[in-house]
C-alpha cells in the first residue's frame, strides 16, 4: 500500500477545470480532505435517511458475500458488518482506506482492507463475490469511457453467476439539463457543511466542498447521464438493471440527487 500522505492542499495547477484524468482521484483525497469526510457525512443522519435500503437489496438477493469497491471512510462496509454479511473493503486512496480502518476499529469491527484501482480489480481481489456495491458517486471518478468499460467488466468478472451490483451516481441528468438543485436530504447529511458546483459542462462538474472552518476542497468528476451508465453496464454483460431515485422505485427524472443502479449478472445456464 502506498504511503499516506500528509498534504493538507490539493494541487490542480493553474487551470483546474482542464484536469479530466481518472488517476487524479489519487491526488483529491489528501488527508485534510479526508478527515473532514465524515463531518459531511454524518454517520448517525445518514442511517436515518438511506434506511436499511441496500441490506435489505442483498438480503433479497441471498447475498452473504459483499465487496465494497469504494469503502470511502468506511460507512457501508462497517454498516454491511454490522447486519452480518461478511465485507471486503476496497479503495484506491490508501488515506481513505486508513480512516475507514479507523472508524471501524472504534465500533469494535476490524475491516478487510485491500487497495485497488477498479480497471484491474482482480489482480489485487482474488475471490468471488455475491454483491459488489460501488457507492458514493465513486464511479464518476472514471474520465475516460475505455476505463469505465474495464471497470466495469471487471466488476462484472469479480462477482459470481448469480451476482449483483449496486452502484450510484450524482443525477447529472438533472444538474446539465436543469441546473444544481439538491436537498442533501440523503446522501450528504452533515450540517455547516456545504457542497456546489463550480463549474459543469459535458466532461466535467467540479464540486467545491465548504466545511465549517471555512476550508474548501474540490472533487472533478464526469458529469454520466443516467441512461448512458446503463447501457455500459447491458453491454459489459448485466443482464436486468432497475434504477432507483434517492432509494424511491418511482420519481421524476429531474427530482433525486443520486440514482441508484441495482444490476444482475443473472446468468442462466441452459440445462435450467
Amino acid at each position: 500500500m502506498n504511503t499516506l500522505s500528509s498534504k493538507t492542499k490539493q494541487d490542480y495547477g493553474s487551470d483546474p477545470v482542464s484536469v479530466r484524468e481518472t488517476d487524479q482521484y489519487r491526488a483529491e483525497y489528501v488527508h485534510a480532505f479526508v478527515q473532514k469526510w465524515d463531518s459531511l457525512i454524518d454517520w448517525d443522519a445518514r442511517i436515518q435517511s438511506e434506511g436499511s435500503f441496500f441490506i435489505d437489496k442483498l438480503k433479497e438477493r441471498g447475498c452473504r458475500q459483499v465487496l465494497d469497491v469504494a469503502t470511502g471512510t468506511g460507512f457501508h462496509s462497517v454498516r454491511l458488518l454490522e447486519a452480518g454479511f461478511e465485507v471486503v473493503s476496497a479503495d484506491g486512496s490508501a488515506e481513505m482506506l486508513s480512516k475507514a480502518f479507523t472508524n471501524a476499529r472504534s465500533r469494535g469491527h476490524l475491516l478487510r482492507t485491500v487497495q485497488a484501482d477498479w480497471r484491474w480489480l482482480n489482480q489485487d481481489v482474488h475471490q468471488k463475490f455475491d454483491a459488489i456495491i460501488c457507492l458514493g458517486n465513486s464511479f464518476t471518478h472514471l474520465f475516460n469511457e475505455n476505463d469505465r468499460r474495464k471497470a466495469l467488466a471487471e466488476f462484472y468478472a469479480a462477482l459470481r453467476h448469480d451476482g449483483v451490483l449496486i452502484l450510484d451516481q450524482r443525477n447529472y441528468d438533472a444538474l446539465l439539463d436543469y441546473g444544481f438543485s439538491s436537498t442533501h436530504t440523503y446522501y450528504y447529511c452533515g450540517t455547516n457543511v456545504s457542497v456546489k458546483p463550480v463549474h459543469v459542462d459535458k466532461g466535467l462538474a467540479r464540486f467545491e466542498y465548504n466545511f465549517s472552518d471555512n476550508d474548501k476542497f474540490y472533487l472533478n468528476m464526469f458529469p454520466l447521464r443516467k441512461s448512458y451508465t446503463t447501457r455500459l453496464m447491458q453491454e459489459v454483460g448485466f443482464q436486468k438493471i432497475e434504477t432507483f431515485g434517492d432509494f424511491q422505485e418511482t420519481y421524476r427524472e429531474s427530482e433525486p440527487d443520486f440514482f441508484i443502479h441495482i444490476a444482475e449478472k443473472a446468468y442462466q445456464s441452459t440445462d435450467e
